[in-house]
């Protein structure tokens, strides 16, 4: 059964803008760091346009009034100290995918604003930056490699239905499915195209087991079960995944959380692809490894892995 749904609109992913509040003083730090486009404020607006500076007006209260999504990476669980527990993800894909028409903002913390900008591209999301000026070049490095992606309208591809209620529980859900790379699609109601949908609240999945998120995604696994599954990466407990596309070809976008490469990701998908090929971040194009096709799917592995890649395969 395909996980591909056409009816679907596919969302169109776009650079986000960095809201820059350090003034026209500040020309050579943002031409340094290669950031072409601007989001400043509207008494700002004209100087930067007359140095050449391609610019978006923006006040601070349009910025606070935008959804606030938390800096992105990896963090210590308070109260949580075994080095052997699996690493707590800060990631808001699941927040884009739940309301993707809304407008974002981030206030990436130091270190944290390339990232930023590669979740947002990655899920589509209307997103501001406000970043630590000292990240500026590698905000503008980012920026510049999202502006190099192929654009492809490709829609998302998903494994399993989630009927959403709204709640804090069914977000949290949300959470710990997209961290294990459980490919979801909210839904108003169950879509038998889909291989499982689940519906927090009925008899199958009640809101008792969805208490513990974590237990109730490794459920959804195995109800799902893995040789249904169209994604697996293998190897990294900080990559977080968004597969798209048609029945001609597909593209994967990984997301490292972690803050450190990744070298030799394992990844596999349902489908034989002839071709492939990764755009990754801060490297370029770089050929996929070790590429086996088998029992109707694909593997390879991606011999680096940055902050950010796209694979496209056909």
């Amino acid at each position: 059964m395909s996980p591909f749904v056409p009816i679907l609109a596919a969302l169109v992913l776009s650079v986000p803008c960095v809201y820059w509040t350090q003034g026209p003083a500040s020309r050579a730090a943002v031409e340094s760091a290669g950031l072409r486009r601007l989001c400043v404020p509207v008494d700002q607006a004209d100087v930067w346009r007359a140095a050449g500076v391609q610019v978006s007006t923006i006040s601070e209260a349009e910025f606070a009034a935008r959804e606030a999504l938390p800096s992105p990476g990896v963090t210590a669980r308070a109260g949580v100290a075994s080095p052997t527990r699996a690493p707590w993800i800060v990631a808001s894909g699941w927040r884009i995918a739940r309301h993707p028409g809304t407008k974002y903002s981030y206030a990436a913390n130091a270190g944290a604003a390339a990232l930023a900008a590669a979740e947002a591209y990655a899920y589509g999301a209307d997103a501001v930056l406000k970043i630590d000026p000292a990240d500026a070049k590698r905000a503008g490095d980012m920026l510049t490699f999202l502006e190099s992606v192929p654009v492809l309208d490709l829609a998302a591809i998903a494994d399993i239905g989630i009927v959403d209620d709204g709640s804090n529980l069914t977000g949290e859900v949300l959470n710990l499915l997209t961290r294990r790379n459980l490919l979801y699609r909210i839904v108003p109601s169950p879509v038998p195209q889909l291989p499982l949908n689940v519906v927090i609240g009925s008899p199958e999945y009640s809101k008792q087991d969805a208490a513990d998120p974590s237990a109730f995604a490794m459920r959804v696994r195995r109800d799902l079960t893995d040789e249904r599954r169209s994604l697996r990466v293998y190897g990294s407990e900080v990559v977080i995944a968004r597969l798209t596309g048609n029945d001609q070809r597909k593209r994967l976008h990984l997301i490292n959380y972690g803050g450190r490469d990744i070298e030799g990701l394992r990844v596999r998908l349902r489908g034989e692809f002839g071709q492939g090929e990764a755009l990754v971040s801060g490297v370029g194009h770089v050929p996929l490894d070790d590429r086996t096709i088998a029992d109707g799917a694909t593997e390879f592995s991606l011999p680096r892995l940055t902050t950010y890649a796209v694979v496209d395969l056909r």
